[in-house]
């Protein structure tokens, strides 16, 4: 079965690739390297002993996109293609409405014009903006986002539920925490252009010397030791979600089906811990400080994932020390 991955070369994409192909489906990578490198296709040759079908396009291109999802006869689609960066979208924010909605509806309105059933989109755990009560539910309420970047996955989200009430089409949206780590070959990985966004690169980077020092924002929250609190889940059991999700979806007798599930662990860090811990496994000092709060940051979240076990039939599996030594292990490689 040939499933189309926009993202594909990405972290969590290239990951979730691997995974695909270990369960026997086909994936087709559609990836414009806007947050990625081309280097991500050569780790994937070694992992898997070959190289995937990869077309370097953007997902807001109709006519291209539709080249492909012919040709390849496509028939599925995993949608990870967005920007990501929190911070960035609050400065740029149009850039992230453009991009991310802009994606998703051109796909849905291809998928729909070739008979194409089934989507599996990658959402986020942003939508519960700052949530009354964790850990959070798929019953929990929505709030206002906290960044334009959240925003456009309320959107989506919406977007994808009216689509499948009114169409012959089959979606999950899978609500992540934050992933982290990197495969256990360390071929692939989280590999940002730029200033990384996420906090595991920028401590990997920073203990490999190639950031002089990490910048903790705020440690004033009303968390165990004030600093914000995330559900951090290894890549490559995220990968095995959206596996799962996509093996689900092909059981669903239903021809209009639309649902959601948090992925994540279900047991929450803070900042301070997840620094501490990587210390602690890896044997190496990070330099670290206490900066003023950022923009757009949730205090703390992470999620009941009871619904994904008992309909996907899918767990975590590795450990957040596990997570620690495989992101350092990839460090270290591409420090090289």
């Amino acid at each position: 079965m040939n499933i189309l991955v926009t993202g594909g070369t990405g972290f969590i994409g290239s990951h979730t690739v691997v995974e695909l192909v270990n369960t026997g489906f086909t994936p087709i990578l559609v990836d414009n390297f806007a947050n990625s490198q081309q280097s991500v296709m050569a780790g994937l040759k070694k992992i898997l002993g070959f190289e995937p079908v990869l077309y370097n396009i953007d997902c807001n291109d109709a006519a291209a996109m539709r080249e492909v999802l012919v040709k390849e006869n496509i028939e599925g689609v995993i949608h990870f293609a967005a920007h990501k960066a929190v911070g960035e979208s609050v400065k740029n924010p149009l850039k992230y409405y453009e991009n991310n909605i802009g994606s998703t509806v051109t796909l849905l309105k291809l998928m729909l014009e070739l008979n194409i059933k089934n989507l599996v989109f990658s959402s986020s755990c942003t939508v519960y903006g700052e949530p009354d009560f964790i850990p959070v539910t798929e019953a929990s309420p929505r709030k206002p986002a906290a960044s334009p970047y959240g925003s456009t996955k309320v959107m989506c989200e919406d977007i994808l539920r009216d689509t499948a009430a009114s169409n012959a089409i089959k979606i999950i949206a899978l609500r992540y925490f934050n992933p982290i780590g990197a495969h256990e070959t360390a071929e692939i990985g989280e590999l940002p252009n730029g200033v990384p966004s996420n906090l595991i690169p920028f401590v990997t980077q920073t203990a490999a010397g190639v950031r002089e020092q990490l910048t903790i924002f705020g440690d004033d929250y009303d968390t165990i030791d004030g600093t914000n609190v995330r559900d951090y889940i290894h890549v490559v059991d995220l990968a095995k979600a959206h596996v799962a999700a996509f093996a689900y979806l092909k059981k669903v007798e239903e021809t209009q089906f639309y649902d959601i599930f948090n992925i994540g662990t279900g047991q929450g860090n803070s900042v301070l811990e997840i620094v501490q811990t990587f210390e602690k496994v890896n044997g190496i000092k990070v330099n670290y400080k206490i900066g003023p709060r950022r923009s757009g940051d949730v205090e703390k979240i992470y999620g009941d994932v009871a619904k994904a076990k008992a309909v996907l039939g899918w767990q975590t599996q590795k450990t957040l020390e596990e997570s620690l030594v495989d992101a350092w292990r990839w460090q270290q490689k591409v420090s090289l």
